[in-house]
């Protein structure tokens, strides 16, 4: 009798937690969806004008860092806001360096509220921010105990979705220490090199803006021609890996 009490106290323990967690994702997208159709169309008209963005955020005084790293943040968390062009405006109001430092801290902040979260919520979430096709793409790092380099190598890759990958990262075993750094190391030459070109423009070095915009054009072109060869040899690899 009391082996039955305690089995149905289990039972109705982990209904409630399925019904929160159920509840709890529900939530969540619904956030993200509101915060993406209210905010996405604004935020990416702004970062797109540098000399209105900087005049804005300097407004604010001190608090602009605080602004300029939360509107970083919001880039990852709703991915279709483009995060070279935030990169690129942080460049021109702080300067490569701060700007890269801030766009840096902006962006693992927002990793680690967006990783935690698919970790909480699971795939509904990744699916609902997430295209089908990239999904597919990257599905061979879902559940793969050797995805961590793998994970290094794609973001390294100018071309591949950045913050789509990091809400496919969430349902992969990777350690979330080892995840933040691998990300942090692997995003910084890309994001110094667009901080760079943000300062270039403020300075209005044209040529110099020219010849990292063409170096960078160039980078993407070839991970555009290359990215669908480096992913097909990542899942042959991480599949014979994963069989052995």
């Amino acid at each position: 009798m009391i082996y039955k009490t305690g089995c149905a106290i289990i039972k109705n323990k982990k209904r409630v937690v399925t019904i929160l967690n159920i509840l709890l994702a529900v939530f969540l997208i619904a956030l993200f969806i509101f915060a993406t159709a209210k905010y996405a169309p604004r935020v990416t008209e702004l970062v797109s004008k540098p000399e209105k963005f900087r005049d804005l955020l300097l407004s604010y005084g001190y608090k602009s860092v605080f602004i300029f790293i939360a509107l970083q943040i919001l880039q990852v968390v709703i991915a279709v806001i483009p995060g070279e062009v935030m990169q690129i405006a942080g460049g021109f109001v702080y300067g490569t360096i701060l700007g890269s430092i801030y766009s840096i801290v902006g962006i693992m902040l927002g990793t680690v509220i967006v990783f935690y979260i698919v970790r909480l919520v699971g795939y509904p979430l990744v699916k609902t921010f997430v295209p089908h096709k990239n999904i597919e793409k990257f599905n061979f790092l879902i559940n793969n105990q050797k995805s961590e380099v793998a994970v290094f190598i794609l973001f390294l890759i100018p071309g591949i979705p950045k913050d789509a990958l990091t809400y496919i990262a969430g349902l992969t075993p990777i350690k979330v220490l080892r995840f933040f750094i691998t990300v942090t190391i692997a995003r910084f030459p890309a994001l110094i090199a667009s901080s760079y070109i943000g300062t270039s423009l403020h300075d209005k070095n044209y040529i110099l803006v020219g010849i990292v915009s063409l170096a960078a054009v160039c980078l993407f072109i070839a991970g555009l021609f290359l990215k669908d060869r480096i992913i097909k040899k990542l899942h042959s690899v991480m599949g014979k890996k994963e069989k052995e």
